[in-house]
């Protein structure tokens, strides 16, 4: 592990060197700039191929859900206010009705 640490950091060296003589200082590149460069154009870029994508299907009505699924209530046990419950809600008997656990003593 140590010598892998020092060839690497041999090899670094050099790039710590000073600009030669013949080339050109350039100035930095400033916050904003490198901003909409690197940040700016990607996400335009992305924004038009989304839009490209999904503004055709959405202009002709199409479902743009995954797999054209339509999005419908999904209801385990289903709902609470069905009529066959609030009919077994009315019996006193315990063991009539639509179903449901009951008992008498």
């Amino acid at each position: 592990m140590g010598c892998a640490t020092l060839v690497v950091l041999a090899y670094a060296g050099p790039a710590a060197a000073d600009i030669p003589d013949g080339w050109s200082d350039p100035k930095p590149v400033p916050v904003l700039h490198f901003l909409l460069l690197f940040v700016g154009i990607p996400a335009l870029i992305t924004l038009g191929i989304l839009a490209a994508i999904y503004l055709p299907s959405v202009a002709r009505g199409d479902s743009v859900a995954p797999a054209g699924a339509k999005a419908t209530d999904l209801w385990l046990g289903g709902r609470r206010d069905s009529v066959k419950e609030l009919e077994s809600a009315d019996h006193d008997s315990g063991t009539g009705g639509t179903g449901g656990a009951g008992g008498t003593w």
